[in-house]
């Protein structure tokens, strides 16, 4: 008999992320005094992060990764803007793929320069500028997250302490916003397998659901 696989898949982990970032989008849109939708929507980009990092590691195509990340991201925004923001274009804000590009494409040159620590430094603290000067979704805190996620990839407890407390740090002025810490459960209890695959699912599904949801905005 075949056992049964503990823990959260990788499948688990990205539903997981994306019916707490529907609840958050859709609590901006109609329901911008209701907190317990935002409180609940913290929990999404923490888990596309780490995501984002077993993604690299597994990959057997960065450069197509980087690519999928790019043309959604340019995909996304327009609907992104009017469905958050009210409008067609908004240089203030630009969608989470942007956010996402810009940390993969941080892991693939530090990875090209594995030994020098000095040059990652650097590399990494020019992507945190750069998604803090392009407004990108979750700013200079999100290439935190991806760097945290893989800088500390085998260490699992220090990862995801140090995870905890730039939130905390982070979220000073919004209290609101610590339930992000959340995710850490599931991905303690993350099993390494992929799940159901899925590839596309997300990639679709973000520029899907803020359509629908600047349709209704305009119309209703």
């Amino acid at each position: 008999m075949k056992e049964k696989t503990r823990g959260c898949s990788g499948f688990a982990l990205k539903m997981t992320a994306v019916v707490t970032m529907t609840v958050d989008h859709v609590g901006k849109v109609f329901f911008p005094d209701c907190m317990w939708m935002i409180m609940i929507g913290r929990l999404a980009f923490p888990l596309f992060c780490f995501l984002l990092t077993e993604g690299f590691v597994h990959t057997a195509n960065i450069r197509k990764y980087l690519g999928r990340l790019f043309i959604f991201a340019l995909i996304s925004e327009v609907p992104f803007d009017w469905a958050l923001h009210g409008k067609a274009f908004d240089w203030d804000a630009q969608n989470v793929f942007f956010t996402l590009f810009l940390g993969l494409f941080m892991l693939y040159l530090m990875q090209l320069c594995r030994t020098r620590q000095a040059l990652q430094a650097v590399i990494f603290l020019v992507a945190v500028a750069l998604a803090v000067l392009l407004r990108t979704d979750y700013s200079g805190l999100g290439i935190c997250f991806i760097f945290i996620f893989y800088q500390f990839y085998y260490r699992k407890w220090l990862k995801f302490g140090l995870f905890a407390a730039v939130s905390l740090i982070a979220y000073l002025q919004a209290p609101q916003d610590y339930t992000s810490i959340l995710a850490v459960l599931p991905m303690i209890f993350y099993n390494g397998k992929r799940g159901i695959s899925c590839k596309y699912f997300f990639y679709i599904f973000y520029p899907a659901h803020l359509t629908v949801l600047a349709l209704l905005r305009i119309f209703f």
